[in-house]
């Protein structure tokens, strides 16, 4: 899926492109909305949205990076959504970089071809929208704890953490006393244990004992 929705965007932002210097290149700017959004070719040097004019070739090498990262992470990928997003990430970077390499002054100099002008916003295209989109996509999956590898994470609140460490500790203590019952059971099924109690018959009989003594008192008392 992920490549699917790369191809999609390149295709796209390459048509559209191609169309707007075809069209757009010797024309007066396209009104619409009331001038809200106009249509007209212009060549960015920089990032997206016309940012960093002038760092044409570092921007290009940040594009490539950005695509061997997110093809790295493809591998663990097992996420529709974050295919999604990946892709439309991947799609954004390649596109604008296929106009960095083949585009003129040369390449990884060349202009990429910006051709929608949203009023008191920036100049961009098809390429950039992707990649913003896809960012934003990307914060909201990473807050609801949706994982690349297609896993969830669930957030707890204070109360949450308060009951979950509670039965954790309640949990402890009954495994705490299982093994004291255990270590009980032990002792009475221990075989030496009996051979000591018979071996000291007053050991069973403490309060025996203790009679015998009070009467061998009283004798010598009579006495």
């Amino acid at each position: 899926m992920l490549i699917g929705v790369a191809i999609v965007v390149i295709a796209l932002d390459a048509i559209s492109k191609a169309i707007v210097v075809a069209t757009l290149s010797d024309h007066a700017p396209i009104r619409m909305l009331g001038g809200l959004i106009k249509l007209e070719e212009t060549r960015n040097s920089g990032a997206a949205f016309s940012v960093g004019g002038g760092a044409t070739f570092v921007f290009a090498f940040v594009a490539l990076a950005v695509i061997a990262v997110i093809l790295r992470t493809a591998r663990r990928l097992y996420s529709g959504p974050w295919a999604i997003v990946l892709g439309m990430l991947l799609g954004g970077a390649t596109g604008n970089l296929i106009d960095r390499i083949v585009r003129s002054p040369g390449v990884f100099r060349g202009g990429v071809v910006d051709w929608i002008n949203l009023k008191h916003f920036a100049v961009f295209n098809l390429a950039d929208s992707a990649i913003t989109i896809g960012g934003v996509l990307a914060v909201l999956l990473a807050m609801l704890g949706r994982q690349i590898d297609g896993s969830r994470v669930a957030y707890k609140s204070g109360t949450d953490v308060e009951r979950s460490r509670a039965t954790d500790n309640g949990e402890e203590s009954d495994d705490a006393l299982r093994d004291d019952s255990v270590r009980d059971d032990a002792r009475r099924d221990d075989p030496r244990r009996d051979d000591a109690l018979r071996d000291d018959p007053l050991r069973d009989d403490p309060l025996g004992d203790e009679s015998r003594r009070d009467d061998g008192v009283r004798d010598d008392s009579t006495r």
